[in-house]
């Protein structure tokens, strides 16, 4: 017998897990209600993921889990903040029990670790699409945003570059690869949240980097009314990216 829309709630997204004291209700009813300490302000963002738009179909329900989830926590990590709770709305074409098994299992696991409380959602048929909306807590006044950069701050990157980009290129062009670094890139991001809160005080701006480093630096000078120096040689680019830029000359990565 398919499971209905309630059985799915209650056999994958209700299971008990992190349940943080500012939650007064959690799943089960129409709405989530949370409290906000004193001092703190609630921080919100929210990623629609579509089948082969931003995700290729075929990925292993698991790693899609984790991936779908951890977008959203790497833009709390960019403004300060701490992570606390996550809705999730989940369009599946049929209800196949493993595929649904393996996506909780990926993503319970990474709202585990991050200390993030799954509180309300919906399901329901139609082309795969995942969105999540992700919410955490920061003091009031100190989160990072992109109009704080002023002429003569350095910039940093957080990890190394390009290895997303690259796995890829080189899913769409048909090679296969054997790097694991960079297909873990690509399908199992690691969201930057405990740094994130270290930099409060310290950075001036900050931004998630999804969108490449060019892109997404954009927004910051933008937003701060400044301009930027790339020393490309300076870049800390995975080595098999690095000989890629240079075998190629591509750096759009």
């Amino acid at each position: 017998m398919a499971l209905g829309e309630f059985d799915l709630i209650r056999r994958y997204f209700a299971q008990a897990g992190i349940c943080h004291p500012e939650t007064r209700l959690g799943i089960g009813d129409d709405c989530a209600l949370l409290s906000c300490p004193p001092g703190m302000e609630l921080a919100i963002t929210v990623d629609t993921l579509v089948a082969d738009i931003h995700f290729f179909a075929d990925v292993a329900p698991e790693n899609l889990g984790h991936k779908a989830l951890a977008v959203n926590l790497s833009d709390l990590a960019a403004m300060g903040a701490q992570s606390k709770w996550c809705t999730l709305a989940l369009t599946i074409p049929t209800v196949a029990e493993t595929w649904i098994e393996g996506f909780m299992r990926g993503f319970l696991a990474l709202a585990a670790r991050d200390g993030v409380q799954l509180i309300g959602g919906d399901t329901t048929r139609g082309p795969l699409t995942i969105t999540i909306q992700a919410m955490g807590l920061v003091p009031r006044g100190q989160a990072l945003r992109r109009s704080g950069a002023r002429p003569g701050d350095l910039i940093f990157v957080s990890n190394t570059l390009g290895a997303a980009g690259l796995a890829l290129k080189q899913r769409l062009s048909g090679q296969s690869s054997d790097d694991s670094a960079l297909l873990a890139a690509l399908e199992r991001p690691e969201p930057r949240l405990a740094l994130g809160q270290k930099l409060r005080g310290l950075a001036t701006a900050c931004i998630d980097i999804s969108d490449g480093l060019a892109a997404d630096l954009g927004h910051i000078l933008e937003a701060s009314r400044v301009g930027a120096c790339i020393h490309f040689e300076r870049l800390p680019l995975v080595d098999s990216v690095r000989r890629h830029v240079e075998a190629t000359g591509d750096i759009t990565l």
